[in-house]
């Protein structure tokens, strides 16, 4: 019996497909959203669509996002307050769609979603990952009014962020797991929707693996709607289970022990061969992962990700201790276990 009401906050506006940005003056148009619209964005987005953009919000201000951190949202609230903007527009990659969504939940404003690369699935969640020192923070944020992702855009997109978004949505196998595995032995909640529909988008990604492919618009069509599918997820979830497990924790402690050799979807790609493993065996779905990985042009190794054995053995063994978050790791792997992981799945 459900005691407490649940809140699930959607976009309410989603629009993909060829040309879509010329439409994004008509999807904020049906928001409603007043004063000044203030876009966040990086200097390669700014320069390839920034004027198309500002061509349709009238009194657009522009503000850049030259690094991702704390320093940088701060920086944007200052100046979202200093033109008194009524709303922000997050334009590029990551960084400046993080950095405008935590701004705008912190100015309690309205936040348009506007990615130029399928990098991440935080393009339509409601949450923020924001680099700090030698770690990396996941925050809870408002998901956006409006997601509007043009898919003749992203094609064009450097490769590397479009294979780190595909793996970044096949890790969702093991983060359910996860998730599944903590609600048996810690009584953790679950939502069979959030779970189902964060599953089913690692399931698209793997099945269509063979058919994504450099400068093709139906594989951004395809990889966008799956990043979409599992921003909701943790929409309905409230979380961010659906598509954050062990192999996040992983990627998280690479960030602290490595940080910036490679991208953070190819990290939890990587961290989702091993897990996968460690949830079913020698002979269970860590195959089809890596496979999908490798069909990619995705990393699947240490070496691919520019690590040492020894560094990524370090990641997987203290990993747990990231967060306090039930996962397959438990209170964590010997490195003798860890190894033989690594090794059994070619890793190392």
């Amino acid at each position: 019996m459900f005691d407490k009401s649940t809140w699930i906050r959607l976009p309410r506006n989603v629009v993909v497909g060829h040309g879509a940005l010329d439409d994004l003056g008509d999807a904020v148009g049906e928001l409603y959203l007043s004063g000044t619209p203030l876009i966040v964005t990086s200097p390669s987005p700014n320069q390839i669509v920034g004027d198309r953009v500002r061509e349709q919000l009238s009194g657009a201000e522009t503000v850049i996002v030259a690094e991702a951190g704390f320093e940088q949202v701060q920086n944007v609230i200052d100046a979202a307050r200093e033109v008194d903007a009524g709303y922000l527009v997050g334009l590029g990659g990551g960084k400046p769609i993080d950095t405008a969504k935590m701004a705008s939940d912190e100015l309690d404003v309205g936040f348009v979603s506007v990615p130029t690369a399928a990098s991440h699935d935080g393009i339509v969640s409601g949450r923020g990952s924001i680099p700090e020192g030698d770690t990396r923070h996941s925050v809870a944020a408002e998901p956006p009014l409006a997601v509007v992702a043009d898919t003749d855009v992203i094609a064009d997109a450097p490769w590397e962020l479009t294979t780190a978004g595909c793996a970044d949505i096949i890790s969702n196998y093991t983060a359910v797991a996860d998730w599944q595995l903590a609600r048996r032995l810690k009584g953790v909640e679950y939502s069979e929707y959030g779970g189902a529909l964060a599953r089913m988008t690692a399931e698209m990604l793997v099945d269509n693996a063979d058919l994504i492919r450099p400068g093709l618009e139906e594989s951004a069509w395809i990889v966008v709607k799956a990043l979409v599918s599992s921003g909701v997820a943790m929409s309905i979830a409230g979380s961010s289970r659906p598509a954050s497990g062990a192999e996040h924790l992983f990627s998280h402690q690479l960030d602290r022990i490595a940080p910036g050799r490679a991208l953070h979807g190819h990290q939890v790609g990587v961290g989702s061969i091993m897990t996968a493993y460690l949830h079913d065996g020698p002979d269970g779905l860590w195959q089809d992962i890596r496979a999908a990985l490798e069909s990619l042009d995705a990393p699947t190794t240490a070496a691919d990700l520019g690590l040492s054995d020894d560094e990524l053995l370090e990641a997987l063994t203290t990993a747990h201790e990231i967060r306090d978050r039930y996962t397959v790791l438990g209170d964590g792997i010997t490195e003798k276990a860890a190894r033989e992981v690594a090794e059994t799945t070619g890793v190392i």
